[in-house]
């Protein structure tokens, strides 16, 4: 399908998503939504500063009416430079909980050729010990480099599942985030993106669709989520800027069709502002909590 008939089908869809007349003036329903993190990056700042902005952020986003979020800045054993605990009680205090993190890491070329995962495998388990005691339920890897070879592509699909094992014995899930070149890309004829739902196991790897990503990578989320039924546990709810700004997205579709996804969660992430980090990430769930078709939990 042609990305221009996908946009304009979105557009003439999302009016659904706008409130009933009648329902626009009720108090606001309580809503379990997460926010990626890295949606407010520019506040929080970065670790040359000490993250000074984070406990403001993180205020912020909790008196919103957020939920829940997710990292994007794992590193060392540490989260935006706070132990594991430390994270967890900071975004507790907020009146949030802690649902995942984006972090991962790629294949050398010689562990590509050699298929052993060793090294690999030792900084998985620091790193899911570490979300562990952060008390994530899911550990997301959010990229990774486009393989040569189809036989590199398997071989991330099988490292990917031996991750995903190591996660679920440690009483999480792992998945992985799309982009636009997992759909555009493709290796020996397969679609990169298909290829890796195919042979990946899905009582090890879930797949967290992005969206907007998927959009501009000339494809339908719900096409996706009917042809791989249950593999996307987790959404990235994007659009090219705030939430029902662009009518790039067809977001009634979408949470018309979350129960084929198999969706448990959703994430907003807002990469590119109209206005400040903290405005735009606001109106983005505004949006949300507005929109009649998105459930108060789809964890229940």
């Amino acid at each position: 399908m042609k990305i221009s008939i996908i946009l304009a089908s979105a557009i003439f869809m999302l009016a659904s998503c706008t409130p009933k007349a009648d329902t626009q003036n009720a108090a606001p329903v309580k809503k379990d939504i997460a926010l990626q993190l890295y949606s407010l990056r520019d506040d929080i700042g970065n670790g040359d500063n000490g993250y000074k902005g984070y406990d403001d952020a993180i205020k912020k986003a909790g008196e919103m009416g957020y939920t829940a979020v997710e990292a994007a800045n794992y590193g060392d054993g540490k989260f935006y430079g706070k132990t594991p605990e430390e994270f967890k009680a900071s975004i507790e205090a907020a009146g949030m909980t802690v649902l995942s993190s984006h972090t991962g890491r790629g294949l050398n070329e010689k562990e590509l050729a050699s298929k052993d995962f060793t090294e690999g495998l030792k900084w998985w388990d620091q790193c899911i010990a570490a979300h562990k005691a952060a008390g994530m339920k899911y550990i997301v890897t959010p990229w990774m480099d486009t393989p040569k070879t189809l036989k590199d592509l398997q071989t991330y699909c099988e490292y990917y599942n031996e991750i995903g094992k190591k996660c679920k014995e440690n009483g999480m899930l792992f998945g992985y985030h799309n982009h636009d070149f997992e759909l555009k890309n493709k290796i020996e004829d397969k679609v990169m993106y298909d290829y890796m739902i195919e042979n990946t196991n899905p009582e090890y790897v879930f797949f967290q669709m992005d969206v907007y990503w998927i959009v501009r990578g000339g494809q339908s989320p719900v096409d996706y989520f009917n042809k791989y039924k249950n593999r996307f546990t987790l959404l990235h709810i994007k659009d090219n800027k705030e939430l029902g700004q662009s009518g790039m997205v067809g977001f009634d579709a979408i949470f018309n069709n979350t129960d084929a996804a198999g969706v448990k969660h959703l994430v907003v992430e807002v990469e590119h502002y109209n206005f400040t980090p903290a405005e735009s990430v606001k109106k983005s769930l505004e949006y949300l909590i507005n929109c009649p078709l998105v459930k108060e939990s789809y964890d229940k």
